[in-house]
């Protein structure tokens, strides 16, 4: 059979679907064309519809019936479209290469079966439950059976190698970022958004590991320093139930919990804050940091994973330990009282994240990929 296409793209997100792997794959659809490299994505919300092993092996059945009309095949995570890749692929005596942006088997024994190690400890064990048990060792045969394994930060290469995967094999390209049209003014914004006063955002899956509990429990003493202080947490996810009765039980009615907010309405809210609070114990590389970043809002996160990589402490921004709430408070009061910091950061932050081109991202991969 003929090649169709240079590139079949196997991901688990795909837009509308929001989140990092949604936005990687639709830079790479449109991009590579405009290289003359023919793209096909194959997304697994084609299958989503359809009961959990029925989705899976439709996904394994298209990827096979796909695969031998492209040169090369690119799987977005080790699970749901890196397992059914490695079964057609391995049917069809092809190789693939393999995208990890996280951990897939702690993300769900943090959520699902009562995992409470930090993701480098949890790398490196093997005693859970057998459900966990059997996430590591499907990511594990995954990523080692892939001819490469690409990551999107230094942080994750260490955490795959902890897997059992051979460092030589992993491959680091950091996410380009791809900066949206302009925003307004962040006056003009807080006008729009009926924004007064001092204003904390914070967004992510409302999941565990983000930490949002603790934003939460600072607020009243942060409002006794600044009476006029809103906290806007936006996202969804299991724990919002959870965070919403702690809102009511504290009775925070400055804190808002706003749901899921298209791109555009998301980063009018960053823009028109005047902190950004990421209270996190796991990113591997948050493209939602580069996103702040381009907005100019000072940043206050922690120093785990890949925000090292993108955040130098007191210089584009403040890194402190997870769940470390005098630290936290500390960075939050520095910035609202100093607005000399606060500039300093934002714009150090806004030439950094410059650094992150989609042309580097690109060039890198289609050599990895011997595309070029």
């Amino acid at each position: 059979m003929s090649c169709k296409y240079d590139l079949l793209i196997a991901t688990g997100l795909f837009p509308p679907d929001i989140g990092g792997p949604a936005t990687y794959s639709k830079i790479l659809s449109v991009e590579l064309p405009k290289r003359g490299i023919l793209v096909k994505v194959l997304s697994f919300g084609e299958v989503r519809h359809l009961p959990k092993l029925v989705r899976h092996l439709v996904y394994t059945w298209k990827v096979f019936r796909l695969a031998p009309r492209g040169k090369v095949v690119y799987a977005q995570d080790p699970v749901s479209v890196g397992l059914p890749t490695m079964v057609a692929c391995g049917l069809r005596r092809r190789s693939y290469f393999l995208k990890i942006v996280g951990d897939y088997a702690w993300e769900q024994g943090s959520q699902r079966f009562d995992v409470t190690d930090l993701l480098d400890d949890f790398s490196t064990r093997n005693n859970y439950v057998w459900p966990v048990r059997v996430l590591k060792k499907i990511q594990l045969l995954v990523a080692r059976r892939a001819q490469k394994v690409i990551v999107p930060s230094e942080y994750l290469k260490k955490i795959v190698g902890n897997w059992g995967v051979s460092k030589e094999k992993i491959e680091v390209i950091y996410n380009a970022f791809e900066a949206p049209a302009s925003l307004p003014a962040k006056e003009t914004l807080r006008q729009g958004l009926g924004l007064d006063g001092l204003v904390i955002t914070s967004v992510g899956r409302l999941v565990p590991w983000k930490g949002f509990e603790l934003l939460l429990d600072l607020m009243p003493e942060l409002m006794e320093k600044f009476s006029n202080l809103k906290l806007f947490i936006i996202g969804e996810g299991p724990e919002r139930n959870k965070l919403e009765k702690l809102v009511a039980t504290k009775n925070l009615t400055n804190v808002f919990l706003t749901g899921r907010l298209l791109q555009n309405e998301l980063l009018k809210y960053i823009k028109a804050s005047d902190v950004f609070a990421l209270n996190t114990s796991y990113e591997g590389f948050s493209h939602q940091l580069l996103e702040v970043m381009w907005c100019g809002t000072p940043i206050v996160t922690t120093a785990v994973g890949g925000n090292v990589e993108l955040i130098k402490d007191d210089e584009t921004g403040f890194l402190v330990g997870y769940n470390e709430r005098a630290a936290l408070k500390s960075a939050i009061e520095n910035i609202l009282v100093d607005s000399d910091l606060a500039s300093r950061l934002s714009q150090a932050a806004q030439t950094k994240v410059s650094e992150f081109s989609k042309d580097r991202m690109i060039d890198k991969l289609l050599k990895i990929l011997s595309l070029s």
